[in-house]
């Protein structure tokens, strides 16, 4: 920078009680506006600016407005002739800026602001708003070589906004508020950096334009910059640490992420004033959208930062919403829609602005849905633009059909999506106000249609791929968990957020018995379709290993060779409970997994010390010893896989430090609540998740049991029916003998005519039902007779036993079967005034 630069940039001392103030209050107070308008004009090299609007005879230049830079700026005339000899009336009448060098200003003497130092330069541009002359907007610069290009190409915009407010002509509170008003609708935030403190006095449009809450800014360089992207970064800070640049001019487009997750480009342009000794003293700035600093090179910045934004986008919605951002703001447009094209119809996925009232009204009552799909010979200019496969620019006024008319009042470009040698979808882009396609604009529209096009393919490609991996992975997971006496359980999966969101981890909640439960997790090693049908696999394994009656340590060595002999490069982890419902006692077993939490009745959480073996798929001959635990009522089991305790930038030890605190912290009344708690945020996970919750409450009603070792002998069954009556009478259900004793006699003779081996007859009173159970060595189902006649000598047993039975069936167990049937014991209607006399008779004192 020219060492006249106090003149060439204007910088105002940052006061020290202002910086001080900075660094105390985390919430600076709001900036006046006439500050703001200051410090643009500042940054733009403007010492002085002063608004004439043109009075109603149209001959008379009348001041409305001034604002200036230094403590005793030059006084502007109050009226200027407009038939007269001055820059303004010069710059009004030939309808274009006049700018006049230190040199020639000289020549000038009616008009002038004075005094005039002899090294200041002044510019004149006229108000036109509508074909209207409205006034001039004249100002001076202290430097001798007149405005730079950037300088006037943004005091030509600034103009042009002010003469918008004039022509609104309403709502202008006073006088004072042209240039601020104006600046506004400029959306340009101003900023004043200390680069020695690192203290930043910034206004509220470029809090806005960064997506910080004024509220939120704690006057730091640091807090605006940790909104930028990482890659441009090092731009950003050579002007946070200018001391080795030279004092001019700087410009630079960057990226930053807003709250809502938008990428925004902005542009800055900002100056350094050196102190006495040389050194950065203060920078002083603007930052805009794009559209308003624009540039030669500033498209193929857009199309560089497009093709970036596209290649990181995909979902058919991340495609949706880069689009938006490259032609929304930058362009000035008021409506972006993203259709894709699915044979002869054209899906919209995409609406910006989303409020149904932005849209016409055809949109949401004649088609079939509120956003739905269309056919593309309803919309002929959309299906001739699709065609071509050319776009086709409709300026304001053109007359369109109904459901295309009030998309772009003030212009409308139809942009067809090429992709593969057709044609992906349509791109609307419509503006409200009447809008001007120079040739720079469509050469841009027409890149950034073939880049979305490309990009809407592959997204869709993606989709899809994603859409068969959900599937999937719904497939291999339960679809509800079972409803258990005693517990609830809960359970709770989430994909990773990146790649192919499908994974190994695993779940499962299998009912043994109506006392006993067991409860599984896994984790198979990789994220990928192979994973998930490993994972499959495994949980088919270990569900049908439990189901057969095995003990927690034999399930899960089954399933350890199991996997060894497919012979994957894979291996899981995998944690195994079983649970007796009544008396809560708890059996763990662990293969290299997580160890299970524990949240106590009374709040308190622990890991549970479970002696671990090595993961499934290692060792064919692995041991997995068995941890018993007892859960008294009111405790919650916790079974988590590592995607939800850790991550790159979380280590295990706090992952599980704080998912014991979430849980200590949690109501365990509410099961559901407690898992999404557990959870977090959503954020982006590097892992899939898999957590599954067991609250034991304790069963309310405690069954009484019975059993009886049948003696093979010719009276057996005589026996086994004398037990049953005694037990019966016992337990006060003599109401069911009959159907009781018969079925037991059949299901009796039944087990000694066609197995080997013990027999034994268990019976169980849980409320109102008796539950006969049968078990014997044979692995073999009984099989009901296809065809009863008169001349069939067996078989009608088990007819007779489903006939007698509420309910009937047949489990697999260790070594044999249990074949079992249900009875429910009829009330006694003599004790009218007895309301539960069954739950008290199937009920421990």
């Amino acid at each position: 920078m020219p060492q006249d630069g106090r003149a060439r940039a204007g910088v105002t001392q940052l006061r020290a009680s202002e910086a001080g103030a900075a660094g105390r209050d985390s919430s600076p107070p709001a900036m006046p506006e006439a500050a703001v308008s200051r410090r643009a004009l500042t940054f733009a090299g403007a010492e002085l600016a002063a608004v004439y609007e043109l009075d109603a005879g149209d001959d008379e230049l009348r001041l409305a407005e001034t604002a200036g830079c230094l403590p005793s700026p030059p006084a502007a005339p109050e009226r200027l002739s407009l038939a007269g000899g001055s820059p303004a009336a010069h710059a009004v009448r030939a309808g274009r800026s006049v700018w006049l060098t230190s040199a020639v200003l000289t020549s000038f003497s009616e008009g002038v602001p004075t005094p005039a130092r002899a090294d200041m330069s002044l510019g004149a541009l006229p108000l036109v708003a509508g074909g209207r002359r409205l006034g001039c907007l004249v100002v001076m610069g202290g430097f001798a070589g007149g405005f730079e290009a950037e300088q006037r190409r943004f005091l030509e915009r600034y103009a042009d906004a002010i003469a918008d407010v004039l022509q609104a002509g309403t709502g202008r509170p006073d006088p004072s508020a042209l240039l601020s008003r104006a600046l506004r609708s400029l959306r340009a935030g101003s900023f004043v950096l200390v680069p020695d403190t690192g203290l930043v006095e910034a206004d509220e449009m470029l809090l806005e334009l960064v997506g910080i809450a004024p509220d939120d800014f704690d006057g730091k360089a640091d807090t605006l910059l940790a909104h930028a992207l990482p890659e441009d970064m090092h731009a950003l800070m050579s002007v946070l640490e200018p001391a080795s640049q030279a004092y001019g001019l700087r410009e630079l487009e960057f990226r930053v992420r807003r709250p809502s997750g938008e990428m925004r480009w902005l542009s800055l342009s900002c100056r350094v004033a050196a102190g006495t000794d040389g050194q950065a003293q203060r920078v002083l700035g603007v930052v805009t959208a794009t559209s308003v600093l624009s540039r030669s090179g500033d498209d193929v910045s857009r199309i560089q930062w497009l093709t970036a934004a596209l290649d990181g986008a995909e979902s058919v919605g991340d495609v949706g919403r880069v689009a938006i951002t490259a032609l929304r703001e930058p362009l000035g447009s008021d409506r972006v829609a993203l259709a894709e094209l699915q044979h002869d119809r054209l899906m919209v996925t995409v609406l910006d602005p989303p409020e149904p009232a932005a849209w016409p009204e055809t949109w949401g009552s004649e088609w079939r849905s509120e956003w739905p799909d269309a056919p593309v010979s309803a919309l002929p200019t959309l299906q001739m633009a699709l065609q071509d496969g050319r776009m086709d620019l409709w300026p304001a006024g053109s007359a369109l059909e109904p459901a295309l008319a009030g998309i772009g009042s003030g212009g409308l470009a139809v942009l067809p999506l090429p992709a593969e040698g057709g044609v992906a979808g349509v791109c609307l882009v419509g503006w409200d106000q009447p809008h001007e396609f120079v040739p720079e604009e469509r050469t841009l529209l027409t890149a950034t249609a073939a880049l979305i096009g490309q990009a809407l393919k592959r997204a869709h490609a993606h989709d899809a791929e994603q859409e068969l991996a959900t599937m999937l992975q719904r497939s291999l997971l339960p679809r509800r968990l079972p409803e258990l006496p005693g517990c609830t359980a809960v359970a709770r999966y989430m994909p990773a957020r990146r790649g192919l969101q499908v994974g190994g981890d695993w779940y499962d909640v299998i009912a043994l018995s109506e006392e006993r439960v067991a409860l599984v997790i896994g984790d198979v090693q990789g994220h990928s379709a192979g994973a998930a049908t490993i994972m499959g696999q495994m949980r088919t394994a270990v569900r049908a290993y439990a189901v057969e009656g095995h003990p927690p340590d034999v399930v899960v060595s089954h399933a350890n060779r199991l996997l060894v002999g497919m012979e994957t490069d894979l291996f899981a982890t995998c944690c195994y409970v079983e649970l007796d419902l009544e008396e809560g006692n708890t059996l763990f077993v662990r293969a290299g997994h997580l160890a299970p939490l524990l949240r106590h009745p009374d709040g308190q959480t622990e890991e549970v010390q479970v002696e671990g073996g090595l993961p499934l798929g290692v060792l064919a001959e692995a041991e997995f010893p068995m941890t018993a635990v007892t859960l008294p009522p009111g405790t919650v089991l916790a079974l988590v896989t590592d995607g939800l305790v850790e991550a790159s930038d979380l280590p295990l030890d706090e992952g599980m430090r704080r998912t014991r605190t979430a849980l200590a912290g949690a109501d365990p009344a509410d099961l559901g609540r407690v898992a999404d708690e557990l959870l977090g945020e959503a954020g982006r996970r590097e892992d899939d998740v898999a957590l599954l919750l067991l609250r034991y409450d304790g069963m309310k009603v405690r069954p009484i049991r019975a059993n009886w070792v049948v003696w093979r002998l010719p009276d057996a069954v005589m026996h086994a029916r004398r037990f049953t009556a005694r037990t019966l009478r016992r337990w006060q259900a003599e109401a069911a003998s009959d159907a009781v004793l018969l079925v037991v006699s059949e299901l009796v003779t039944n087990a000694l005519v066609h197995t080997q081996g013990p027999v034994r007859v268990d019976l169980t009173l849980r409320g109102d039902w008796v539950r006969v159970c049968v078990s014997d060595s044979s692995p073999r189902a009984p099989a009901k007779p296809v065809i009863v006649d008169w001349e069939s000598t067996g078989g009608r047993g088990l007819l007779l036993v489903e006939a007698m039975s509420d309910s009937f069936g047949t489990t697999p167990v260790a070594g044999g079967k249990q074949v079992w049937s249900e009875v429910a014991v009829p009330r006694d209607e003599s004790a009218p005034g007895d309301s539960g006399p069954s739950t008290e008779r199937g009920a421990l004192p």
